[in-house]
């Protein structure tokens, strides 16, 4: 007889499992997952079991989506097909995903905030994102910093490359040099997607191919597979982090990393040892480093007529 209740309580156990699968099959979002079902037998044992969640699951895509005010044509098969392998590739990974959404509440309000006054649309932040994962990374060829500068870009743009700073490191001053070369490509190709493509291939390069396949559209395109998958990142970091629910990813405000207050300090002298400065003012070579990271050296020469703001955290 035992035998006979534990045949019917896992058969009802069964049903509700083909019910979930049937839901996210069809794009139901099921809200059964991590309940409990409590299951009484025929003797009045009370048996609870809590659904588990699905290890992998399919999304249900927008229809519709767009960069900087510009339509993204999911229409075509190809298109929706990029897209949509960027979304499981970044979604799946979700100790990378995690880490940038949580690291992200430290530097986008700056980002945006930039972006605002340069009047630059704001889906350019997930550009950062794309480059570099909102970290001071180095590639291969010695790009640097959230924005990847080259050299010689990084000083046509204004910002300082010496062996005691690399403003390619500093959030502020990058951003507004990013700021400047994505308003210069606008003027050249009148659109934003097209710029955004031009940030991987370079104003030059995303001109030649529109011309040697006499196609103005960056969705048709025939691209190296870099420049091919780059817009395709950027849209589906700005999926995610703009409907984080439906990706699986769900963190509190507490959750996300914040600045600290800071002060300023200006700084129109040498500094011969910055670990003995930064004691000075009631902190100490590790903040100081970490909060600046375009101080390059362990100390700092300041040409005549030059300052630079330091940022330390307030106590």
């Amino acid at each position: 007889m035992r035998r006979y209740h534990l045949f019917i309580i896992y058969g009802l156990i069964a049903v509700l499992f083909l019910v979930v699968i049937i839901q996210n099959k069809q794009g139901i979002h099921s809200t059964v997952f991590g309940e409990e079902v409590t299951v009484e037998a025929a003797d009045g044992q009370m048996m609870t079991f809590t659904i588990p969640e699905p290890k992998v699951r399919i999304f249900a895509l927008p229809e519709e989506i767009s960069f900087a005010g510009e339509p993204v044509p999911l229409h075509q098969s190809d298109v929706m097909e990029r897209f949509e392998k960027e979304i499981y590739v970044n979604a799946y990974w979700q100790s990378n995903m995690i880490l940038l959404m949580k690291r992200a509440g430290k530097f986008l309000p700056m980002i945006e905030k930039i972006f605002k006054e340069q009047g630059v649309p704001e889906d350019f932040k997930y550009l950062a994102m794309a480059e570099s994962g909102l970290l001071n990374v180095v590639s291969p060829a010695g790009a640097r910093g959230f924005w990847q500068f080259m050299p010689g870009t990084a000083k046509d743009y204004g910002l300082e490359v010496s062996n005691d700073v690399d403003e390619r490191y500093h959030l502020e001053k990058s951003t507004l040099a990013a700021a400047k070369y994505l308003k210069a490509a606008f003027g050249k190709f009148g659109n934003w997607t097209s710029v955004a493509a031009s940030y991987n291939m370079g104003i030059a390069g995303i001109g030649k191919r529109k011309e040697e396949q006499n196609q103005s559209d960056y969705y048709n395109l025939h691209l190296v597979e870099e420049t091919s998958r780059y817009l395709f990142r950027i849209l589906a970091f700005k999926e995610i982090f703009e409907n984080p629910v439906n990706y699986g990813f769900d963190l509190s405000e507490d959750a996300i990393y914040k600045q600290p207050l800071f002060r300023e300090l200006k700084v129109d002298q040498n500094i011969p040892n910055l670990a003995q400065w930064a004691i000075r003012h009631n902190s100490n070579y590790k903040e100081l480093k970490i909060y600046n990271p375009w101080l390059r050296s362990s100390k700092l020469n300041v040409k005549k007529g030059k300052d630079y703001l330091i940022k330390l955290p307030i106590d």
